[in-house]
Parts: C-alpha cells; structure tokens; sequence
C-alpha cells in the first residue's frame, strides 16, 4: 500500500495555515495589542507569565522572550516567572512595554502542573509527579512522545522494542505490580483515556515489529506537546481509580494563547543508523573454526553440502552481513507548521506536521505521518462560561519487509555467495543457499486513522462554585498485510504465483468518555477548601479480522484478496468494554504551608462478574512546608510530603470471568462445531494494590540547589492468574484470584543546581536516580504449580531460571553444568536452578543544559545497571554453518586447555551438540548489560529577525542515541535479540518565529 498520497495534504494544510495568519483577531477594545521583551538583564525569558490585573486575560512570552496581549491603556499588567519577583506594570499610553524581571528565591509557586482532574503548583502537590516540558521535547529528534521520557523521569523505566519505524516501546513505572495482568500505565491525552494495547497482528507484523507491538503513541507528533506529567504515588494516581493502578501519563499538547496570530515553521532532515554492531568471524576466522569442528567430529572429508569448506564458495570471499543486510543510512525529513493567536475570548491554534523515514534495510521501505491539531479556547464576556475544544488527526503509512534481517546477518557465513549475480538478478548460487535478500519481496505495510477529540464545557454559577462536563471521542484503524510472492524460493523448486499468498488484518478501536463534575472553591480566613465531585462513563469498542488468500493467477493480483482462490480465515474478534465511576477529592490547604488531599473513587468495569463489577478505592496524601514560617539562611525551601492508598487493577482483558467457546476449525459431518474454551468464574476480583511514599524537597543557597528523595512501597494482592487443573475437567486452567503478593519498593533521587548564571552565560545541571527493588512476597502452592519454574518467593518477578554453567571440562571440553539435586544427571526440571534478574538494579540521568550569547547546547546522559541475555543465547553451537562472535576463539582444543567456550562440533557429535543446547540456557547467556548513552545532544543558535516585532530563527544540530560505552558485547544492551536496536539519529534543522 503506497502512502505517497499522504504528501499532497500538505498543500491544503498550508492555506489553512496562510488563512489563520491573514485573520489575525484583534483586541477586546480595538486598540493596538502591547508588546515586549522580557529579560533577566542578561538574556531573554521565555514562558513568562503575563496577566492583565483583576482579569484571567494572559499569555506567555516565546522563548525569545516577546509576548504579546491585549489591554486596555489604564490596565495594568503582571509579569510572573518561577524564580524571579512578580512584578506589575501599567500599560501607560505606548505600545512597547519591555520588562527586566528580578531573581526571587522564594517564586516556587508558578509553574502549573497537571495533575489530572485540577491543577497544581510543585509548592502545594502532595503527590508525586514527574514531569517533561514541551522545551525538552523539542530538543530530541524523536518520533514518538515516549521517547522523551527516557531517562528524565525517576521511577519511569521506558525501553524501545524496535529501530524499526510503528516500533513500540515497554514503560514501567515504579516497577512490575502483577504476575498476569496488564502492568501499562495509563495514557490520558488532553483528559481522555487513550488505550494504548496494539491493534497489530502476529500475523502481519509479528516478524518485522516485535510481539506485533505498534505503539499507537505514535500517532501524536512530539511537536504538538505541552507538557507529560507522570503520576505515580497513590496521591497522584488515586483520582483515576483502578485504570491508575500502574501509574498514569498525561499528555497535554498546545492551546491557542491571546495575542497577535503567530506562525512557528520548522523544517528538518536528517539520518540514522545502527549505532553498535556485533563483532562476528571474518573469513579466516570462520573457516578455521569450521575445519577445526570436522576435524573434533572425526570427519575428514567436507560432505556435499558444506558448501562454506568445501570450494562451493569463494574461499576468499569476506562480506560484513550486518552492514550489507542492515547498514543502509536512514533518510529522514520533516516539516511542521503552526498558527496560534486571539484575543481576551477567543483564542485558537492550528497546527499540522508531515514527516518520512526510510529504513536501514535493503530495498525500497519508508515511514510517513502526517498529523493535524486544532484547538479553540473561548469564554464569555463575564468570564463565567467557557469550552475548550481540541483535537488530533493523523494518517500514518508503514511500508517494511515482513522479516527483520537481523538474525539473517549474524548467522550468515561471511563467505556466502553474493546477492546478485553478474545480471543484477537474485544469486541463488546453484541453490545451495537461501539468498536473504529475496525476502524483501515478501512486504509488510500499514496503513493507519487516527482521531481523538476533547471537549470541555464549563460554568460558573457563583464565584466559588463551578460545573463542568469533559466529554472525549476517539477512533483508531488501522490496516496491515503481508504479501508472499513465490518469488522468495528458489527458482529451482519451480514454484509459480499458485504459491503466493496474502493475509490481511483489519482493526478497530471506538472509544468515548463523558465526565459531568462540580467544584466548588472556597477561602475562609486562612484556611483553602477545594472540593471536587464527578462521575465517568467509559466505553471502548475493539474489532479485528484476519484472513489468509493463497493462490493467485499472476503476482500482479497479489494485493487483491478476493482474487486468491482459497481464503482462510484467521481470526475474527469483538469486544466491548465498559466502565462507570463516582469520584471525589478534597483538597485543604492551611497558611499556605500545610496540605491535605483525600481522594476516593468507585469504579465499576464489565470485564468482573455481577457480584464483583465494583471495587473502591482511595487515597490520602499530605505535604508540610516547613520552611513557610521560618528563616533559614541556607534552605530557601524545604518541604516533608507522604500519601498512602489503594488501587485496583483490571488490565485482564474481556470476558475472562465468562464461560466461553471457540468455533472448531475443522467441520463434523459439514456443520461447524463449537468447542469450550474457558470456565466461568464469577469470583473473578479485583488485583488490589496499597502504595505508601514518604518524601523529601529542599531547595538551598536561594535556589541554586534543589534536591528530593522519595521512599515508596506497593504492595499488589489478590492476584489473578491462570490456577492449573485436573485433565479430567477438560481445561488445564481456570483464571482465578490467588493469594500471591508481589512487592516494589524503592528510593529515587533528584538533584538539581545552577552550576553558573552570568551575564551572556549559564549552566544548569540535573542528575535523577532510581533504585527500584520488586520481590515476590507470597506464592500459595507454587512448588506444586505450572510456575515453579518461572518464579521464586523472595525474589524479583522479571528472574529467569536457568542451568548454571561451571565452565569447560579441561579433558573433555564439553560444557559442565552444576547438578542442583546431586543425581549424577542434568535435567531441566530439577537442575535450572540459577537464578538471574533483568530488571535494572539502579537507573537515570544526567541532564545539562548551558547557554552562551546565542549560541545553546543542552545533552543528557542515560545510564543503567542490569544484566541481560548476551550473543550467545540464540546461537547454534560453534563450529556449523553459521557464523559466531569473535568470543568463541577462545575455545578447547586439546586436553588440559583452560577455555570460555568447549570444543567445536558440527553437530555431529551429540555430547557436544546437547551441551551446546543446555549452554544457550545457562548461565553463559546472561552478561553486564549495564550501560551509560548519550542519550540526546543539541546545539543550537538564535537568530533575531529584525529589532521589533520578536521574529526570530533558530538554527539547530541534534543527535539522539549518540554514543553508547558498555561492556556488553551483543550488540546493544537493549537490543530485543532477532530485531535491529534503536537507531542513532542526527538532525538539522531551522525553526521560524513569526
């Protein structure tokens, strides 16, 4: 499926930019708008506050620090800025109003920071929050949101399955809390609920993008981002119930602002590669481990078939696979365009970007989105009624090969035949090898649709006293296929287009949420009260078809499936799945120094039986300044905060508690049977999970200083997991509730300085740490359960058990493994006792961020202590055909020799071939996958345009998966073994302020 076309949107996307910038909105009074520039005596602020007095009229200054607003000439308006003085100016009679804002240490109570159903300040939240701004989005060149979290946030742990582009990525926060059940957070983008659960099939996608998991995150541009706020406490995540569970990420993206209509242009290009590769045998190296295997097996004369030894191939020949199969440089460019603008009413924002990507790998394969955003602001002209509407539409077009060739170009001996023979055609070589390169034939492409909408409407009766309805609808679809010509075989087999096939994937997702609320606020003396009240109606509808056509008449009817002429139907599926809540907050402040928030909520979710569909649940968090009221010379500010509250989990997909039945795939006397397939259950419950946190903040030396430590423990029980059973029963599992409780606990620390702050020069510095700890703490019957095998009481959820590996016999050469039980006998039941963890043991980053004149450079390093499946886990032993790491040199060869790795075989010596295969499950798998990444790097320059007006350039070099150093010698340390890792990505690119 071709996604050209997608380009040609951009030309009406660009007259509907050119409109907005031609129907500037004028002031409320008809005088000329007020404009300046906004300092700190040394270099312009940008997110600069602006009000005008006694009235909710604002903006902000860009980050050249020029604003813009309408006011009266008698107003007067106010200039506020974390960590500087507010400061108030009349307007007076000119039209230029420049302001130079003082340093103020005690300005922590600026910055706005969601925290889902209402606002709050870092002063007065109580709960934990994480937070990534829109200035260091726009400072990676990233394609999806969640790769700005990567290393910023403490707790969050976020990794990428795939380089590939549509690849998805694994983000957990504070820890695994569930053995079977769903362990995502939840995604709220502009406050509606955005399931993130791939719609990609196995079938289509499942060898080119890990597990078939497509992030459907990428549908949202970066560009288009305010702000994320991780939630993570109880506090915090305790206002959405059960669907907070795992912690929850909200995505906030960019809202009209009053002023003049302003454009933002950007344009960029780019490339990218993969940044580590494995160290393989050349030639020399591979034919002398071959030789020397046949000669171990006793074989002296090469068989037929060993094509590699045997003078079939060049022996001279030496190709880098990885570099020929997966070392294409990737070409990528993008272009956004942006107008926002409007007066004290009405304020509005159109935006929209276009981008493509191709592939590292050979062949014709590229990537490209095109995305819109709109946002309308408007109120009255008593400021009593107001509705925001916002939303995003995106197309997306994935053309790939429907395999990853990694595996190919690690396995591939080094002296196999060219790709293309001297005629340009694919070399099959005298069919003695399968030519990797004809699977770029078989083609896996997508195409995708995706809306999510926001309207929220609100009024306020009385001044303290507000209703307000947040209603939201989205849409996903997306459409996959897999096309197989029979061309992908070797010529030789004579196969024709009878052979080809085609599977197609249809899926949809519909989703809706209406959320009436009542507010009321209210300040008695010194004492705060804000009480909230609402209730959720939810519900999203998923669909998905799969079906198989085999044999065509010609290759060129392929991507047509009614012209197969056998269809088989892989998959056909409906689900609904529904949820009600009531919910309430009470927020309490006193002298501005002590807070107190109670949240409740009761959730209601049809994925539980009748008796079971409701759980509630809550929390209470609390936060003492105790810097408020008294002087300390050195602590500018210093604040002692805690929550403590329970959660649920119902991240168990649908329909589990049913008795349900799956149709038979083969017919009894030509009817269609049904077969049962699941017991019902209807003391199906609710996972609970009880979160406890205690913390610390203090700032120091006016601010120059910030440091917080947190302490957290959640405890999740009730666990759901499939409860084995007697054969006799027809089933071998029914999903119940066990009495296993998991546990994560942890520290996380974040430490923060103005390292310098001169004229013309700054420096700012963040270091943030985590130090997460997961522990199985009860395990009912597991040493008779189908998962002794796979968990330990005591110790982490993400172990492996493996054989633990003793080395090389010296006189035999043959791998040793220890012998748990002392049986005299390896078996995999009684002997895989060792125990590795792949969770990381320690993880964050170091951020910093300097400025010179113009000029900027700001970069983070991500670092990781963990361990993880090395080059030899999915390897053929040492000595067939297929090549190795460099490592495998270090061998036996004779009797005495003290080695790594045991003798080479091709296979033909069964004591070795099995050692070999016991090997791949041991302990000699697992290495120090630890590892510190430049994670991101920009420079940038900021060119004025003009001397009024704030025009501005800004000229920039970014680079993102720079460098990594790790000891680690498979490849990358994350790296999902069979898929290429990450890319390496530099940009360059210019971003217009008009």
């Amino acid at each position: 499926m071709k996604n050209n076309y997608r380009r040609y949107y951009a030309l009406p996307l660009s007259f509907a930019l050119l409109w907005a910038l031609s129907t500037t909105l004028t002031s409320q009074n008809g005088s000329p708008p007020i404009s300046g520039i906004i300092t700190d005596a040394n270099e312009p602020l940008g997110g600069v506050n602006i009000l005008v007095k006694n009235t909710s009229r604002g903006t902000q200054s860009d980050m050249d620090g020029h604003y813009e607003i309408s006011a009266q000439r008698s107003d007067t308006l106010v200039f506020s800025y974390l960590g500087f003085k507010t400061q108030e100016v009349a307007v007076g009679s000119g039209n230029i109003l420049n302001v130079t804002l003082q340093p103020d240490a005690t300005a922590l109570d600026q910055v706005v920071i969601n925290a889902g159903y209402y606002n709050t300040t870092d002063k007065k939240r109580t709960g934990s929050i994480g937070r990534v701004t829109a200035a260091e989005i726009d400072k990676q060149p990233i394609n999806n949101p969640l790769e700005a979290i990567q290393g910023r946030v403490t707790g969050v742990d976020v990794v990428q399955n795939s380089g590939v582009p549509g690849g998805g990525f694994k983000v957990r926060i504070r820890g695994q809390n569930s053995l079977m059940a769903g362990n995502e957070p939840l995604y709220i983008i502009d406050g509606v609920p955005y399931d993130i659960k791939t719609l990609g099939s196995s079938n289509t996608a499942g060898g080119i993008i890990p597990g078939a998991e497509i992030s459907v995150l990428n549908a949202i541009n970066p560009e288009s981002i305010e702000s994320i706020e991780i939630l993570k406490d109880a506090d915090a995540t305790a206002i959405y119930g059960s669907r907070g569970a795992n912690g929850v990420v909200l995505i906030t993206t960019k809202r009209g602002k009053e002023g003049k209509t302003k454009i933002t242009v950007s344009s960029s290009t780019g490339i990218a590669h993969i940044n580590r590769m494995a160290k393989l045998l050349n030639t020399a190296q591979y034919l002398e481990m071959r030789r020397e295997a046949f000669a171990n097996d006793g074989i002296t004369e090469y068989p037929a078939t060993a094509y590699d030894v045997n003078g079939t191939w060049d022996l001279n020949r030496n190709t880098d696979w990885q570099k020929e199969l997966t070392g294409r440089t990737v070409n990528a460019r993008k272009i956004f365009a942006q107008a926002s603008g409007g007066n004290a009413d009405t304020q509005f924002l159109l935006g929209g970007q276009y981008q493509e990507e191709t592939t590292v790998f050979a062949g014709n394969f590229a990537y490209d989105r095109l995305s819109v955003k709109t946002n309308l602001n408007h109120q009255g002209k008593d400021e009593r009624f107001k509705i925001v509407f916002s939303a995003g539409y995106s197309l997306e077009g994935n053309n790939l090969p429907s395999i990853d060739f990694t595996s190919d170009a690690l396995r591939l001996a080094p002296n196999a035949p060219a790709l293309y023979d001297e005629n340009g055609n694919l070399n099959w070589e005298d069919s003695t090898w399968a030519n990797p390169l004809a699977a770029v034939e078989s083609k896996y492409s997508q195409d995708s649709k995706n809306l999510i909408s926001n309207t929220i409407i609100s009024y306020s009766l009385l001044d303290n006293f507000e209703i307000k309805i947040n209603a939201g609808y989205g849409f996903t679809h997306l459409r996959s296929q897999t096309t197989t010509p029979h061309t992908i075989y070797d010529p030789a087999f004579g196969l024709d287009s009878g052979f080809s096939s085609l599977i197609t994937t249809d899926a949809r997702r519909t989703y809706w949420i209406t959320e009436p609320q009542v507010r009321w606020h209210k300040k008695i003396g010194e004492n705060v009260w804000d009480i909230l009240l609402g209730t959720s109606f939810q519900e999203t509808a998923n669909e998905q078809n799969g079906v198989m056509g085999m044999g065509f008449s010609s290759n060129n009817f392929i991507n047509n499936l009614s012209a197969a002429t056998t269809h088989f139907i892989l998959g056909e599926k409906k689900t609904e799945y529904k949820y009600h809540s009531i919910f309430g907050r009470i927020n309490y402040a006193y002298r501005n120094q002590l807070f107190l928030n109670v949240t409740g909520r009761r959730d209601g979710s049809s994925r539980f039986g009748p008796s079971n569909k409701y759980g509630n649940f809550g929390a209470v968090g609390a936060a003492w300044i105790f810097t408020e009221r008294n002087n300390y010379s050195w602590i500018s500010f210093g604040k002692l905060r805690g929550s403590y509250g329970i959660t649920g989990n119902d991240q168990i997909g649908d329909y589990q508690y049913l008795q349900t039945y799956t149709i038979q795939d083969y017919p009894y006397e030509g009817s269609i049977g049904l077969v049962p397939s699941r017991l019902y259950n209807p003391n199906f419950k609710w996972e609970k999970i009880l979160k406890r946190e205690a913390a610390v903040e203090m700032d120091f030396f006016d601010k120059n200083i910030s440091f917080s430590v947190a302490y957290y423990n959640n405890t999740s029980s009730n666990q759901l997991v499939n409860y084995a059973l007697p054969g006799t029963t027809g089933f071998t599992s029914i999903q119940s509730n066990l009495g296993a409780e998991v546990e994560n606990s942890g520290l996380e620390f974040k430490l923060e300085g103005v390292l310098a702050h001169r004229k013309n020069f700054s420096w700012d510095s963040s270091i943030n740490l985590s130090l997460p700890r997961n522990k199985l703490l009860a395990f009912p019957g597991l040493e008779n359960s189908t998962y002794a095998n796979r968990y330990v009481v005591g110790k982490p959820l993400t172990i492996v058990k493996l054989y633990e590996l003793e080395g090389v016999n010296p006189e035999t050469g043959i791998f040793k493994f220890k012998d748990f039980n002392g049986d005299g006998v390896i078996s995999s039941d009684k002997d895989r006792q060792y125990i590795a963890d792949l969770s990381p043991q320690y993880f964050g980053g170091l951020s910093n961020s300097i400025t010179y004149k113009a000029w900027s450079l700001d970069f983070l390093l991500q670092f990781a202590k963990k361990k993880g499946y090395n080059q030899y886990r999915y390897t053929d032993p040492a000595g067939t055909l297929s090549n190795q790491p460099v490592s495998v040199l270090d061998r036996w060869q004779q009797p005495g020799d003290i080695a790594a790795m045991q003798r080479f075989t091709t296979g033909e010596d069964y004591e070795a071939y099995l050692a070999y295969s016991r090997f791949t499950q041991s302990s000699g798998t697992i290495s120090d996958a630890s590892f510190i990444r430049l994670r991101s790097l920009e420079v940038a320059y900021r060119l004025l345009l003009g001397n009024e007006g704030g025009a501005s350039c800004r000229l920039y070099l970014q680079g993102i998966n720079l460098l990594t150093y790790s000891r680690f010698e498979g490849g990358d340390p994350e790296q999902a073994k069979g898929f290429i890792p990450p890319l390496r990505r530099i940009t360059f690119g210019a971003q217009f302020h008009l």
